[in-house]
């Protein structure tokens, strides 16, 4: 078993998906409660993500999800997972990216991508073919206002800067930025462009999987023409997890929450013959794109990514919200309580401790037997010659020690 250099980090990843016959208010409340029970935990990341249209995915501003859950927790760290950039003006973005590292005290991780809906992009009179391009524009522009540039530029359609600078730069002068990258090589050339982490959101799902080694190798590449190279801690790998005592037990808490979040999907990419919205459960499972099942097969999951990009940095719990609250944390749990230290061998001296004193345990019962004769015998001189009785057998109450061995 391969021995990590890099420590594994687990994190949640909200889209958010909710169904439609969800309270859209509670489904806010319960993503910022899921943010609290995380950071309680140890889980270092907390991800919300932006979507306009299609209903299931139905927070417009990962901005207000964690300025609200800024306030609820202490410790983790809160990603926008992402910004569609080309939807706002780059200083407006920058502008709100600066304030809300304050809100989080210097907790927070930009995300930026290029919009995933292209329902999104129509409703807004762009033609999602242009949003990569978009993305790289708007990241140039964004990162040079995050570090104090005035810049004077413009994108026709989008927007005209004029020495427009953020008056308010970020708490944390190195705030972590990170790219989305599914399947395309564009989000492995822009993070190294960018000195930024990758968001790869489609790491177990048909074609993502075999990317993830495509898209890392350019990204080496490409940092290392610049001089630069790439750290695998500042990728994060997102793919669906749910995990519980036994399989049947979790395919259980998950199966009609698939069923609901399958009729999105459909809604969305039926007519497409790799959807999976012409998949079961057990046809994801078999192809090894979700894990529902045990803390064995969230492990078996993360030693499959180590092969496409060895010591990547965090696993991200995609969250399609297909059990309920209880059974969800309870998952979370199981991950950080077991998952995590299976991953990053923290239990490999307990172990050592474990096997050692199995090894001598004979050794240190003699000890311990030894020890309690002499005790007694100590006791039998002082006292027999006062009141005339006889010592019981030292070794006896330890009799039962021996049983194990």
């Amino acid at each position: 078993m391969m021995q990590r250099s890099v420590r594994l980090r687990a994190g949640m990843f909200l889209a958010p998906f909710h169904p439609l016959d969800e309270s859209p208010t509670l489904s806010f409340e319960r993503d910022l409660e899921l943010a609290t029970f995380a950071d309680e935990i140890g889980f270092a990341e907390f991800w919300y993500g932006e979507h306009h249209s299609g209903a299931y995915e139905n927070s417009a501003s990962p901005e207000l999800m964690i300025a609200a859950a800024a306030q609820r927790t202490k410790r983790i760290k809160l990603g926008t997972g992402v910004v569609s950039l080309p939807y706002h003006n780059p200083l407006m973005t920058a502008n709100r990216i600066a304030q809300l590292d304050h809100l989080t005290f210097g907790r927070l991780i930009f995300g930026a991508g290029p919009g995933l809906l292209v329902s999104d992009a129509y409703m807004l009179g762009l033609d999602a073919r242009e949003s990569r391009d978009k993305l790289d524009r708007g990241l140039d522009v964004i990162t040079r206002l995050l570090r104090g540039e005035w810049v004077t530029d413009s994108y026709e359609g989008w927007y005209d800067l004029r020495d427009a600078h953020t008056q308010v730069l970020p708490c944390n002068p190195e705030m972590e930025v990170c790219v989305a990258s599914t399947f395309s090589p564009n989000g492995g050339a822009l993070a190294a462009k960018y000195e930024a982490g990758m968001l790869c959101l489609a790491s177990t799902i048909h074609g993502g999987y075999d990317a993830l080694t495509t898209n890392w190798r350019i990204a080496c590449e490409s940092a290392a023409k610049e001089g630069r190279t790439m750290s695998p801690a500042s990728i994060r790998c997102a793919t669906d997890i749910h995990i519980a005592e036994t399989r049947d037990k979790a395919m259980d808490q998950v199966r009609e929450g698939y069923e609901k979040w399958k009729l999105y999907i459909k809604n969305q990419s039926e007519q497409l013959k790799e959807s999976p919205a012409h998949l079961s459960l057990e046809d994801l499972l078999e192809k090894n794109q979700i894990v529902v099942g045990t803390p064995d097969d969230a492990i078996a999951q993360i030693r499959r990514l180590e092969e496409k990009v060895p010591d990547f940095g965090c696993i991200l719990m995609l969250d399609k919200n297909w059990s309920n609250t209880e059974h969800k944390k309870r998952s979370m749990e199981m991950m950080a309580r077991y998952v995590l230290p299976a991953i990053n061998g923290d239990n490999r001296n307990r172990q050592k401790s474990f096997d050692w004193a199995r090894a001598n345990r004979d050794g240190f019962i003699d000890v311990i037997q030894s020890a309690n004769k002499r005790a007694f015998d100590k006791h039998a001189v002082t006292s027999a010659a006062s009141d005339g009785t006889t010592p019981p057998d030292p070794s006896a109450p330890f009799e039962s020690l021996k049983l194990g061995a």
